[in-house]
């Protein structure tokens, strides 16, 4: 997808968040509690969004470009959705081109009736699937890896939808956690290794599965439980049934789910994200302490971490930012000349709390740096004396294949510079990282986690096709920003 010239493709030096989803059945207010649960996950994705109705006959599709409010704006819309179940997504490309025919969810007529389907993760074999299938004849209507998934359903010589979409299930491998909805049935799975988090909930009498807890709140559902890693549950008007996979060889929580991806209020992976995301932060601390007068964020996403930090450090925390919420994602000057215009649009020093103080800076993670560097600029024309930059993660090094957009190493300021070097870069007056070993410490059930971003040790088998492009520094990119 080509980009104006002056285009800022992240405020932040972060990697790009997965998708969102989100399925209910047995609501009459189905569609609307859909648009609800999808608002709150709109930090998973900011591409499209959309959602797929059934009213026990048939199921309507509506998806577009946007955000969620935008593609729902037109009161006639709600109504063509009405039905007692639904699902529904928002979407941010790691895999396929942004554009509305990779929107979700997908809709297909197939010899067992309408599939539609919704997916957050992303599949290692999913290009060797689909050159075997167009070899034998498949058409794709889009670029996703997700519509592999529906054709290898529909050529299943299983009976029941059920076993026809565990049958595709077991031929792919990777990150997924899937929504399915029939005319009469809603299908949540997640694949055995457990990398991205999707939870279980009920409102009402109503069954609800979404992929953070915070998409249950908005609608008033109680969190029950998560979905387990390989778990297929299959929700209709006879009630709830739950089966599993085969086992994954290792378990692989994405531990990014708790750093930086999920909102602090939500519950991922059976826990609190607000409760570890502090625990980051005071292990921080203990391994990076700085003479320092305050702390500070970079807002949002690594306040509670810098919470942490300054709890344990016994160090004052203020707000010595403010970030503007009405400047998407994505900003394009018209006459950029200013070198940091962008920072400056999203970010406002405050100068009285900033001014002759020794200030800790804690950040959840550094990708490219860039950000970063202009950010450490801004709060030393703001009166800082020094600025100690603290990590409340390990460096990233390694490119990822599960759903975060990571695509190669040229991308990776740590993968080519030592931490001392990339103090230089940022103009930092010190910079530490949290260590993997603390990371992990701080994290329940670290050993369960996947953490190959930072150390490079894989779950499962790295793509053949994308190895090339994806290790080699500058090259170009596989994945979609």
């Amino acid at each position: 997808m080509s980009r104006p010239k002056n285009f800022v493709s992240d405020f932040r030096d972060h990697p790009r968040e997965s998708c969102g989803v989100f399925g209910i059945f047995g609501d009459p207010k189905a569609a609307e509690h859909t648009y609800l649960g999808l608002y709150a996950l709109q930090h998973r994705g900011q591409e499209s969004s959309g959602i797929a109705a059934s009213n026990g006959n048939e199921i309507v599709l509506h998806k577009d470009m946007g955000l969620v409010w935008s593609v729902f704006s037109d009161p006639y819309i709600m109504p063509k959705l009405a039905g007692s179940s639904a699902i529904g997504h928002n979407r941010y490309s790691t895999t396929g081109s942004s554009g509305l025919k990779n929107a979700q969810p997908l809709l297909i007529q197939f010899k067992g009736g309408q599939l539609a389907a919704a997916h957050n993760g992303n599949l290692v074999n999913a290009a060797e699937l689909r050159r075997s299938m167009e070899e034998r004849g498949s058409i794709f209507q889009t670029t996703s890896d997700s519509e592999i998934v529906l054709h290898l359903i529909a050529r299943s010589k299983k009976d029941s939808i059920e076993e026809m979409i565990i049958d595709a299930l077991m031929k792919i491998e990777g990150a997924y956690c899937f929504v399915f909805l029939t005319p009469s049935k809603l299908i949540a799975a997640r694949d055995p290794h457990g990398f991205r988090p999707l939870c279980l909930g009920n409102a009402g009498g109503a069954s609800v599965v979404a992929s953070e807890s915070c998409a249950l709140d908005i609608i008033g559902a109680d969190y029950t439980r998560g979905v387990e890693p390989g778990e297929v549950i299959t929700v209709d008007k006879e009630g709830m049934e739950s089966k599993k996979l085969p086992s994954g060889s290792r378990s692989a929580l994405c531990i990014f789910e708790y750093i930086y991806f999920s909102r602090p209020d939500s519950i991922i992976f059976d826990e609190k994200v607000d409760k570890t995301r502090r625990q980051l932060g005071k292990k921080l601390a203990e391994e990076a302490p700085a003479d320092a007068d305050i702390v500070i964020a970079i807002p949002d996403s690594a306040n509670t971490a810098a919470l942490g930090y300054a709890q344990a450090s016994g160090l004052r925390f203020e707000i010595g930012l403010i970030r503007n919420h009405y400047v998407g994602r994505s900003f394009i000057a018209p006459h950029q000349r200013e070198r940091d215009l962008d920072v400056k649009v999203k970010f406002n020093p405050v100068t009285g709390v900033l001014r002759k103080k020794r200030v800790v800076v804690v950040e959840d993670s550094i990708v490219r740096g860039t950000t970063l560097k202009k950010l450490v600029r801004l709060i030393r024309h703001a009166g800082a004396a020094e600025v100690h930059v603290r990590v409340s993660s390990p460096p990233v090094v390694s490119p990822c294949f599960y759903g975060i957009d990571i695509s190669s190493r040229g991308e990776l300021i740590a993968s080519s510079k030592c931490i001392g070097d990339i103090r230089q870069y940022i103009g930092a007056d010190s910079l530490a990282y949290l260590s993997v070993k603390g990371m992990l410490s701080a994290v329940p059930e670290g050993g369960l986690h996947c953490t190959a971003c930072f150390s490079g040790d894989y779950p499962t088998a790295t793509p053949v096709n994308f190895s090339k492009e994806l290790f080699s520094a500058g090259a170009k990119k596989t994945h979609d920003m």
